[in-house]
């Protein structure tokens, strides 16, 4: 693929998606409504696995079920068995040097068409799939499979733009000093999660934008709109073989990815317990490997908010109502545990809070007057309606919610439950549904509150500060330093945009590489340091050695 370089290549101005309302009338909601009409026309839907750009039926067929009426189902799709899984990995393998050598204005190109695609011809279609297979409503889908997925592939060519002009700043006199940032040796391995289309387009994405290959292993519970994703991204140019989209049983698939020779890198997306677990596997597997991979992980959260008694009650309390409630609390950096100052909590934040949390409807996100959808499936319904029973059984009391109905689809109502033990379960434990626990402290205990909000939990990915008062921003800040990878003042906890809040967490929460920054860029590259000499020596010898 050698091609003359007759100019430099500057990327065009990148600027964030703008996100639709769909408000009442406008054309964007009669469009969406016209998209949720037809797929739901069209369903269910056959999705095959895609390797070297072929379709591959294997015939082991799985359902990815509507979570709002689950007697139906969104798609049926073909699992990946070990022969797919081989072939997949060898074609990714095959693929490498060419897409590598792929001039990086080209590469770039296919990723800003992408980005062209998501935010324009397949727009509603994305944020449609995103409604009935993944639970949002419109809003939460819009900013979702829309916005932000186009955001990762347009921002992610200028933060590859950027890394790819960083070099030295001297060099020796007579020579030349390049910087250059390979690709890394052998194929990457990218596990996604069903909250979020647009991190399913991003862990395959920003390897590959890099010159990586890559082995795509969708969640079951989000298979459509990344196969949409997928089929996208083929449209815009990304060669075959280059991502290999091998739907399957994760721990046949991944644990058969992980075992190969050439695994470089794993990008992920996904619980706490199944990142670690993968973590030991890879190490157990060192000596197999030509390098040390690259693990790249963001996992759980048990998200605050701390409520100063300087702080505006009605924001507060909005604040905490979007943050624990939007997508039914399944976002990572969804709020969980609420920790609110004496006299604000008596003086109108906790009727607020209630009466606030009362006006949210629930129900299928094809209405698009319902706030909340339903959970994403059994497991999880099961999984947060025993949180909630474990938290009344603790003596937490539940002051709205608490209850489900799963008859046709995983609905639960907002649950906010008053605790005494800052410790009770539901203050440490991460549920990922629509459960608040309040912990309601003592006006002048609030830097020991700081203090136990940094100690509860074993997660550290987003938390918000709300006061009035600077001295008390500054005092949290300082004193939950560790405590959170993104933090908010006056903010609810959740909402990061790429370019303008990187996201990610520390300790239980992952490895805070910082997606929707250059940041992530640096894990999948491999530097190699050059020099070229231009006057040759004369003699070996140095002047110390001379007398």
């Amino acid at each position: 693929m050698s091609t003359p370089q007759l100019a430099a290549f500057k990327v065009p101005v990148v600027e964030n998606e703008p996100m639709r309302s769909y408000a009442v009338g406008s054309a964007e909601r009669q469009g969406l409504e016209a998209a949720l009409a037809q797929m739901q026309q069209e369903l269910p839907f056959e999705v095959p696995c895609i390797v070297n750009g072929k379709p591959i039926r294997t015939g082991k067929l799985a359902k990815q079920p509507i979570p709002s009426d689950h007697a139906r189902h969104l798609c049926t799709y073909h699992e990946a068995d070990e022969s797919t899984v081989a072939s997949a990995i060898d074609g990714a393998l095959s693929a490498k040097a060419e897409w590598e050598a792929m001039p990086w204005n080209d590469r770039a190109a296919i990723f800003l068409r992408a980005a062209e695609l998501v935010s324009g011809k397949y727009r509603y279609r994305l944020v449609a799939a995103t409604m009935l297979g993944q639970g949002k409503n419109a809003w939460q889908a819009e900013i979702d499979a829309a916005a932000e997925l186009s955001d990762f592939f347009r921002f992610g060519v200028k933060y590859v733009e950027e890394l790819y002009a960083q070099h030295l700043q001297r060099n020796a006199a007579g020579s030349m000093e390049p910087l250059e940032y390979r690709a890394l040796e052998g194929f990457v391995l990218a596990v996604s999660p069903f909250n979020f289309t647009a991190i399913g387009g991003n862990l395959p994405g920003a390897p590959a934008l890099v010159g990586n290959t890559v082995i795509w292993k969708p969640s079951p519970a989000a298979t459509y709109s990344n196969y949409l994703v997928y089929q996208i991204l083929a449209e815009a140019g990304v060669p075959p073989g280059v991502i290999q989209f091998v739907p399957g049983p994760p721990p046949e698939v991944v644990a058969q990815a992980i075992s190969h020779p050439s695994f470089a890198a794993l990008h992920f997306t996904g619980s706490t317990f199944v990142f670690k677990k993968l973590w030991k596997d890879i190490a157990a597997n060192l000596d197999k490997y030509r390098g040390y991979p690259r693990i790249v992980g963001e996992t759980g959260g048990k998200n605050f908010h701390v409520i100063h008694k300087s702080a505006e009650i009605r924001n507060a309390a909005l604040q905490t109502i979007r943050g624990g409630f939007e997508y039914q609390g399944q976002k990572c950096s969804a709020l969980s545990r609420l920790y609110v100052s004496s006299s604000l909590w008596t003086s109108g934040f906790k009727d607020q809070l209630l009466s606030e949390a009362a006006k949210i409807k629930v129900g299928p996100p094809s209405d698009f007057s319902n706030f909340m959808g339903p959970v994403i499936g059994r497991p999880a319904y099961n999984k947060i309606m025993g949180c909630i029973q474990k938290a009344k059984d603790a003596g937490g009391e539940v002051l709205i919610g608490g209850v489900g109905d799963d008859s046709k689809g995983y609905f639960i109502q907002p649950t906010i439950i008053l605790t005494k033990d800052p410790q009770s379960v539901t203050m440490c434990e991460e549920i990922f549904g629509p459960v608040i626990t309040v912990y309601v402290y003592d006006d002048a205990d609030y830097e020991k509150t700081l203090e136990l909000i940094d100690n509860t939990s074993p997660y550290a990915l987003t938390g918000s500060i709300f006061a009035g008062d600077r001295k008390a921003l500054i005092v949290a800040t300082n004193k939950l330093r560790n405590a959170a990878g993104n933090v908010y003042y006056n903010e609810k906890c959740t909402g990061a945009v790429v370019g303008q809040q990187p996201f990610g967490g520390a300790r239980g929460s992952g490895t805070n590489d910082k997606a929707g920054s250059i940041s992530i860029f640096y894990r999948f590259v491999s530097a190699r340091s050059m020099k070229e000499n231009f006057v040759g020596l004369e003699d070996f010898q140095y002047p110390s050695n001379l007398i």
